[in-house]
């Protein structure tokens, strides 16, 4: 019977082919979810007090928000006018 079993092809079992497609759509949601909730308000209120002082075009702001092991930190580029 070895021998036979040999050219038969073995199926993966529906519920490691549907383990395997949830590890891969949360993978996808922690990366889709990497910034906090609080980052878009608080980059449009940066922005808005910066306007308040300098006239900046807000194509020219840049924010990112870089993770280290201890601590998070949030870069703001702002392209100012001459």
């Amino acid at each position: 019977m070895r021998f036979w079993d040999y050219f038969r092809t073995s199926k993966p079992s529906t519920a490691s082919m549907a383990k395997e497609r949830l590890q891969i759509i949360v993978a996808h949601e922690r990366g889709s979810h990497a910034q906090p909730d609080y980052l878009p308000k608080l980059q449009q209120e940066l922005l808005d007090v910066i306007s308040k002082y300098v006239q900046i075009n807000r194509d020219d702001v840049q924010v990112q928000l870089d993770r280290n092991d201890s601590c998070a930190v949030l870069e703001l580029n702002i392209t100012l006018p001459e």
